[in-house]
């Protein structure tokens, strides 16, 4: 019979919180050897593009596909308690830019009750969905929750209703 050896449990609980903490999209930081700190969370917010069977679509610097919520009047976000659990506001980290086909002057920031910063776009506070699980998914796509329908964004921030390809254009 052989010994196993067991991690002491402070290296265990390390390690699960990290993994968490990724999961859950919180910054985890450690310092290194010499002193410096590293950050999980990328320094800034990127707005990027990505072609779907929606045509060009919004995506964050991973690849996850945002969405606005018709219901939003203005700059002003109506996603707020149980809606965003579903639907998370894509929170601003840095100054945030616009990559690919996105246009720079259309990114902006909000700032939500409770101090935290929405990122928007031609407007349009944007919002994750939980049921992407991968980059490039558009499960949300023209759900009718919580008052209003969601919708992926084209590069010139208009709501897309329709699949590239049929008669009517992205736009409301």
């Amino acid at each position: 019979m052989t010994a196993t050896k067991r991690l002491p449990l402070y290296i265990v609980g390390a390690a699960v919180i990290v993994v968490l903490a990724v999961v859950l999209g919180l910054t985890v930081s450690h310092s290194t050897s010499k002193g410096a700190t590293v950050n999980a969370r990328p320094k800034t917010t990127v707005v990027n593009t990505r072609t779907t069977k929606y045509g060009q679509v919004l995506v964050d610097a991973q690849g996850r596909t945002v969405y606005l919520f018709e219901k939003d009047s203005g700059m002003s976000s109506s996603c707020s308690g149980s809606c965003t659990s579903y639907w998370p506001p894509v929170q601003v980290t840095g100054q945030p830019r616009a990559s690919g086909h996105a246009v720079a002057s259309s990114v902006g920031v909000i700032t939500r009750s409770g101090g935290h910063t929405q990122l928007t776009y031609a407007g349009h506070p944007l919002y994750y969905y939980v049921g992407d699980s991968k980059t490039g998914q558009t499960n949300g796509q023209g759900s009718d929750q919580f008052g209003g329908k969601w919708y992926v964004l084209n590069p010139a921030g208009a709501a897309v209703t329709t699949l590239v390809g049929t008669r009517q254009g992205g736009g409301y």
